[in-house]
């Protein structure tokens, strides 16, 4: 079995796989200040209680954008499985063609999501990733990784607006039965989705006609991924696991 880990900036997302199937999913808070033994102990303690022995797991890969916690965790890895972890970064094998001025600032996991939509849905195709951030990227029919936009996600938009605003409290992101809301936490809900149900249309058509390129399919994914894609007709797919399912196939090509 391999273990797929995606650190992002609020959640590690982690995915146990057996044979390419995703047969278990645990989320963790990406926490800067735990030890190797906080992170090992809980990651054991989360996997034999999904039924998985640990030496069942044969394999870790791992995409980061969090440097800063990789220490420790890699050293969890290493500690509890005995596996020195494969990390995303410049020399790995991926199977696309990075385009970009400067590969090494491209994200790990966006290159995982790249990767995976690639092979699973063919290109060209754009990859938008509703996390921290809002990422719209772009592979074309050759495999390269042509253009890349960062936008703020819904949820740091959301924290501006509590943190930053004094009366403003804090809510649930949901989509509201209507834009023309009643009330405070409804008119916020509302500007928060529908403002990124908006941005996606735009950003998405815009990207489309500069590269004069009609037929390309949109596969969305990330924690908020659905409900955006359940309130647009421009996401083709939504598919909540692309980041892991993009891992196991860089590990599958580097280990052959």
């Amino acid at each position: 079995m391999v273990l797929a880990v995606d650190i992002g900036n609020t959640n590690i997302v982690c995915g146990i796989l057996k044979d390419d199937e995703i047969i278990s999913t645990f989320r963790l808070t990406t926490e800067n200040s735990m030890t190797s033994d906080e992170y090992g102990v809980m990651i054991c303690n989360i996997i034999e209680r999904r039924g998985v022995a640990l030496t069942d797991i044969q394999a870790v890969i791992v995409a980061s954008v969090v440097p800063q916690i990789m220490y420790s965790f890699s050293n969890a890895i290493v500690k509890y499985f005995n596996i020195t972890p494969m990390v995303v970064g410049p020399g790995i094998k991926t199977g696309i063609r990075l385009a970009n001025e400067n590969p090494k600032e491209m994200g790990a996991d966006r290159i995982a999501d790249a990767v995976a939509a690639y092979q699973l849905y063919g290109g060209p195709v754009i990859v938008v990733d509703y996390g921290t951030a809002t990422t719209y990227d772009v592979i074309l029919a050759d495999g390269t990784f042509s253009v890349g936009v960062t936008a703020p996600g819904i949820i740091s938009s959301a924290k501006t607006l509590w943190q930053n605003t004094a009366k403003l409290p804090e809510i649930e992101i949901k989509k509201p039965e209507t834009i023309l809301a009643k009330n405070t936490i409804e008119s916020m809900q509302a500007g928060l989705v529908y403002g990124q149900i908006g941005q996606t249309e735009y950003i998405i058509k815009t990207i489309k006609s500069e590269l004069g390129i009609n037929d390309i399919k949109v596969v969305a994914t990330g924690g908020l991924g659905k409900l955006i894609s359940e309130s647009t007709d421009v996401i083709d797919a939504y598919d909540a696991y692309l980041t892991l399912k993009g891992l196991n196939i860089i590990y599958k090509k580097n280990v052959k």
